[in-house]
């Protein structure tokens, strides 16, 4: 079982910058994958970025590539996303993600085995 904590959100105004956190407690030697989503009200739950723990290789969405940076940790149980040049479009409760046991792309939403809280991001002028 992995427990994921996210931290991080808060209110910016728009070309502002934040850095999202999340910790991953548990078994977590076991992820291979860890991933960024977002919801935003009245919308569906959508993919940000996402990095594979053993390459760490880096996935974004388009509508992000180019300003937010995803990593992970030497230890590869914290995750991070820096948030650069923040848009009034990118106001969501964002979600930590990980693991996909079965593979697949990794902007599907089903296929993670676990789920962080959420954290609230809002960019307002």
């Amino acid at each position: 079982q992995v427990l994921l904590v996210e931290s991080g959100g808060g209110s910016v105004q728009p070309g502002g910058s934040l850095r999202l956190s999340c910790v991953a407690s548990g078994t977590s030697n076991e992820i291979n994958i860890m991933g960024w989503f977002r919801q935003a009200p009245g919308k569906e739950r959508e993919a940000v970025a996402a990095i594979y723990t053993r390459m760490k290789t880096p996935y974004y969405a388009g509508s992000v590539n180019g300003r937010f940076t995803i990593s992970l940790d030497k230890t590869k149980t914290t995750m991070f996303l820096q948030m650069n040049g923040l848009k009034p479009e990118d106001t969501a409760v964002y979600y930590c993600a990980a693991h996909r046991p079965y593979g697949g792309a990794w902007t599907d939403i089903g296929g993670y085995n676990y789920w962080g809280q959420g954290t609230q991001v809002t960019v307002s002028s």
